[in-house]
């Protein structure tokens, strides 16, 4: 997987189960999984990122536009991820804060 590929299925997990054991055999997949997904492709995004700006650095044949656009995909991913985990506390402050 390409890391512009990587950061297209970032955004398609966010709102789409990818295929998994669990939902061929007809069973929903735990919204748990599709953030720990989440993340984990946030954190492979900023690994490719580092390493794209150390080779960069060392010189081992890295362009500085594959630096750069490496490190504006991992910083769009985090400010994403970001901005889901604000949304979801306002939803649980909202819900706690409801009387019944």
């Amino acid at each position: 997987m390409t890391s512009s590929s990587s950061a297209l299925n970032f955004h398609s997990s966010a709102a789409v189960a990818s295929p998994s054991a669990a939902a061929v055999k007809g069973a929903p997949e735990p919204f748990s999984d599709l953030l720990s997904d989440a993340v984990g492709q946030v954190n492979q995004l900023e690994t490719d990122a580092r390493g794209a700006v150390e080779g960069l650095m060392t010189g081992s044949g890295v362009d500085v536009h594959q630096a750069m656009i490496a490190t504006q995909k991992a910083s769009m991913a985090f400010e994403l991820a970001l901005a889901v985990r604000n949304k979801a506390v306002q939803a649980y402050q909202q819900v706690i804060g409801m009387q019944f």
